[in-house]
């Protein structure tokens, strides 16, 4: 575990003041509204008396990520991007810690009347999940401008204490920041807040401090959809079958074949079409479950900085589907699992009926194959320009921004659940079932219509779909139509 924090970054900040000034986010009108800043509430009980206030987000109920103000025994918060978190994987004391995705925010809609001293915080990324930066934030006006009160810190592993060093007399209030924007999570738990004392003189260059001891999680029961995933099924590399276009992480070499690696499914992104040259996804029982469909469409923020930002609006009025490529069903295991799928850049303009009902049909299956038993590998992608949807023939989106595909095709490499798949399949005991669809609101129901073999998609895309093979295996496999059953 390692946390470390940024005084240069923290003092050219506070030199200029442009974060205070400009904080904004890229994000859905919805949330914007629920950003606003409201009316002065009934400051915290133990603040009135002085006294430490604390909070350990255990009476929060708060399981989405969208906008709103949650209730908690301190006061309101508005948790932005924020939820209540009671999973195996939060770091937590006791049942339940906050945590916090992309730009994610939990900000205090109430004040603190004693102002605040040192400010203490447990802190860690979620899970496994990698490094994260976070930073709290200060109001004297009730929540309408906001100055940094310490450093940006920076957090990896099961976690540790922190404290930031605020010194200001009250009325005040407090935010805390996810800074890093990236898909990798924060959790936070028993944040406390010292009453401010007179005579102490806030901090001309504000300090964090940290405890050298680490902080480890109390174990936690485990269930059998968590032992599901860490035993027989358990959730592979997407690429375990080659990178198909030899994309990179590099925006300034490959700007329209960036490599974006999530948790729960890998892409190609084309920054001048707006939309994912293709998306590899693994797919077993160890990424299925109960969680709800999320619907929170939303601009993706471990996009490189300057890039235009797709949003749902972006699609709106266009006669066209808001189309995943890794579907919302096929992560189903959490919640946080399942809001991955609805990050534009796993998104194109799909014609209704495709999406609907072909691809449905077809998406319904690969876990009918699941539940039968089987893992499976998904490549899913679209070329060309041009698709009809249910305003007619379109080829591009949002003043050109987004492309509209003229194709849209898929390749499931189906195994009976085990181990070393790439020897398997080289070995010959898969099954592959390449298709290949117009994007047309005409399109035939039955996607077994449109099978076609490895090769074809190839020859029509420049990819290399199964480059780890064997040549020979590869030339043996790509050139075959499958034939199997459909349902």
């Amino acid at each position: 575990m390692r946390l470390t924090a940024s005084p240069l970054l923290s003092g050219l900040l506070l030199a200029t003041g442009v974060l205070a000034a400009c904080f904004q986010r890229t994000a859905d009108d919805d949330r914007t509204a629920a950003s606003a800043p409201a009316p002065p509430a009934a400051e915290a009980p133990a603040q009135q008396a002085g006294r430490a206030l604390l909070e350990t987000f255990e009476t929060g109920s708060k399981g989405g990520y969208a906008p709103d103000e949650e209730q908690l025994a301190s006061g309101k918060w508005l948790l932005d991007d924020a939820l209540i978190g009671a999973a195996e994987q939060d770091h937590k004391h006791g049942q339940k810690a906050l945590r916090l995705r992309g730009k994610g925010r939990a900000q205090m809609r109430f004040d603190l009347a004693t102002g605040a001293g040192t400010v203490r915080v447990f802190t860690a990324s979620y899970g496994k999940d990698g490094a994260v930066r976070w930073q709290l934030w200060y109001s004297a006006d009730r929540g309408r401008s906001w100055q940094p009160a310490g450093t940006e810190v920076k957090v990896e592993g099961p976690g540790l204490p922190v404290a930031v060093q605020v010194n200001r007399p009250g009325p005040l209030r407090l935010e805390i920041r996810k800074t890093d924007g990236g898909d990798d999570r924060l959790n936070l738990d028993d944040f406390t807040v010292e009453p401010y004392r007179a005579g102490t003189k806030p901090p001309a260059g504000s300090t964090v401090t940290t405890t050298t001891q680490t902080v480890t999680p109390a174990p936690q029961p485990t269930t059998p959809a968590a032992a599901q995933a860490t035993g027989a099924a358990r959730r592979d590399d997407p690429l375990t079958f080659g990178n198909p276009s030899g994309a990179t992480s590099n925006p300034d070499l490959s700007p329209n074949n960036y490599l974006m690696v999530k948790p729960q499914y890998t892409l190609s992104y084309s920054r001048d079409r707006g939309i994912p040259n293709w998306v590899l996804w693994h797919l077993n029982k160890a990424w299925l479950g109960a969680a709800p469909r999320q619907d929170d469409f939303r601009p993706d923020p471990a996009l490189p900085r300057g890039w235009y930002q797709v949003t749902r609006n972006s699609y709106s009025g266009s006669g066209f589907d808001k189309g995943h490529n890794c579907p919302s069903a096929d992560r189903s295991f959490d919640l946080d699992d399942n809001s991955s799928t609805f990050l534009m850049t796993n998104m194109i303009p799909q014609a209704p009926n495709n999406n609907q009902r072909t691809w449905n049909h077809l998406e319904d299956y690969s876990r009918d194959l699941v539940a039968a038993g089987n893992e499976v590998y998904v490549l899913m992608g679209s070329y060309g320009k041009g698709g009809t949807g249910t305003n007619g023939l379109m080829t591009t989106l949002d003043q050109g921004r987004v492309t509209v595909p003229k194709r849209i095709w898929k390749v499931l490499v189906v195994l009976p659940q085990g181990d070393n798949d790439l020897q398997r399949v080289a070995a010959g005991q898969a099954r592959l079932i390449a298709v290949d669809t117009p994007n047309d609101n005409t399109i035939d129901p039955d996607w077994a219509r449109y099978r076609v073999s490895v090769d074809a998609i190839e020859n029509a895309t420049g990819y290399d779909l199964l480059s780890k093979l064997p040549v020979e295996v590869q030339a043996q496999l790509e050139a075959k139509v499958d034939s199997g059953p459909t349902r």
